[in-house]
């Protein structure tokens, strides 16, 4: 039964998914008319505040919904992610990362902007958000058995195991071990129910204080990201250039991957993609669809800055430091150890200190995040009196994930994860007229206001 799992996960994660996304995605693209790229600066001064109503419906701001969605996918992906991209696809493998964000900006475009499109009341009659209330609203109740496979898939699939293994991990390697502080199983225990105790803390209190943290964690994480690469990149900047000319080179002749395929780096960059930003998977409208915004369009355009954040900005950043290290030649090919190594080569003595800060901020800012997603689904099941029950089972799996062996777990959780992205896509490409029709309304009215 494991292998079965482990198996489903690895063919779901092939080609099904990354046809979904990346075909699906570069319709909506081409569809929108470039709108990552004609709509970006208007996005950027979206994001400011500058057309903020503080008495609109909703339960968040714009920049909390866009923080909060980032806090979710700016996380160990970025940070292990990257270093099994390179690890497996070689260089190229970023430049495709890079080509799926463009992509995926498109596809969170949609998806959210349809968020706030058709939002939805549960059933205490609060105004929800999310894949499963725009099938419902926007395609009808015929289509709901969509919903309920998404809400199934999200339930089981957004849990923080992974986060919660992978930052325990990592503690008792740089924190723990070097002081010999480190006892196996019941170093586990502690972490696994440290972290449990500060999560609950949070998600206890809603969106709202879930907001509230994330808007201070996000772009304190990423400055302090931003920084020690910016150190590591002064140290080796005579790497920068040739760096950059070994992913575009890599990305067209695959010549560091085992056989020279070209298909293996696309897959790879495209999966590992995927894995970051979430594009298309459906847990960011489920947030956006939270903003206090009257306009979908302008939800839309905030929502489609996470994947240039998260895999143009961050990633880049990530992939730059393995590769003017020279790590990812010579050094250490398991994930977050790779990206270690970075750290150390380039930053000695502190280095590791200041990644196990970034991992730390990642990791946690993810599981704040993940359980609100999961209570919107087991909300939209079960009811709104039932929901907070979810959280109780979210925060026992954090220990789980700290303790116990996750290989078939992981698969399962992943392979669920993916599961969630068919009714996602298929609702943002069978709506799609809907946006395309807001979006030409809404910049005709910028226009006459002389506001865009």
């Amino acid at each position: 039964m494991g292998q079965l799992i482990i198996d489903f996960s690895n063919w779901i994660w092939g080609w099904p998914l990354l046809s979904l996304l990346l075909g699906g995605g570069t319709l909506l693209f081409l569809y929108s008319g470039i709108i990552p790229f004609r709509g970006f600066a208007h996005a950027m001064k979206v994001v400011s505040g500058k057309y903020d109503d503080p008495n609109a419906k909703g339960d968040i701001t714009s920049f909390q919904a866009l923080t909060s969605a980032i806090a979710a996918t700016v996380g160990l992906g970025n940070i292990s992610g990257v270093a099994l991209a390179i690890g497996m696809g070689g260089p190229g493998a970023i430049f495709w990362m890079w080509m799926s964000a463009f992509v995926g900006m498109a596809t969170k475009y949609f998806t959210c902007t349809l968020a706030i499109m058709y939002r939805g009341k549960d059933s205490s009659g609060h105004i929800q958000g999310g894949p499963m209330y725009v099938i419902e609203e926007g395609m009808g109740k015929k289509w709901r058995f969509l919903s309920v496979i998404f809400c199934v898939a999200g339930i089981m699939g957004l849990l923080a195991i992974f986060q919660a293994n992978q930052l325990t991990e990592v503690m008792r390697v740089v924190l723990l071990k070097p002081f010999g502080l480190d006892y196996g199983s019941s170093t586990r225990w502690i972490l696994g129910i440290s972290m449990m105790l500060l999560v609950a803390t949070v998600i206890l209190g809603g969106i709202q204080r879930i907001a509230a943290v994330a808007s201070k964690m996000v772009p304190f994480m990423v400055t302090l990201y931003f920084l020690s690469v910016l150190v590591i990149l002064y140290k080796f900047s005579g790497q920068i250039i040739p760096s950059f000319w070994a992913i575009i080179n890599d990305a067209f002749t695959g010549e560091a991957v085992l056989g020279g395929s070209v298909g293996a780096v696309i897959i790879t960059g495209a999966r590992r993609a995927a894995f970051s930003n979430e594009a298309g998977i459906g847990t960011a409208p489920m947030v956006h669809g939270a903003s206090k915004n009257e306009e979908p369009v302008r939800e839309g355009l905030i929502a489609m800055l996470g994947p240039f954040i998260d895999t143009i900005v961050v990633c880049t950043l990530t992939a730059m430091t393995i590769m003017v290290t020279g790590v990812w030649e010579t050094g250490e090919k398991d994930g977050v150890l790779m990206t270690l190594s970075a750290f150390q080569s380039g930053i000695p003595v502190v280095g590791k200190y200041f990644l196990m800060a970034a991992v730390l901020v990642f990791a946690l800012s993810t599981m704040f995040t993940y359980s609100y997603y999961g209570h919107k689904c087991f909300n939209y099941l079960f009811g709104a009196d039932k929901a907070n029950y979810y959280n109780y089972f979210y925060l026992l799996t954090i220990v789980a994930g700290a303790v116990v062996s996750l290989k078939v777990v992981m698969s399962f959780v992943d392979g669920m994860y993916a599961v969630m992205a068919f009714p996602t896509m298929i609702s943002a490409i069978y709506l799609s007229p809907k946006v395309m029709a807001a979006t030409k309304d809404y910049f005709i009215r910028m226009k006459k206001k002389n506001t865009l």
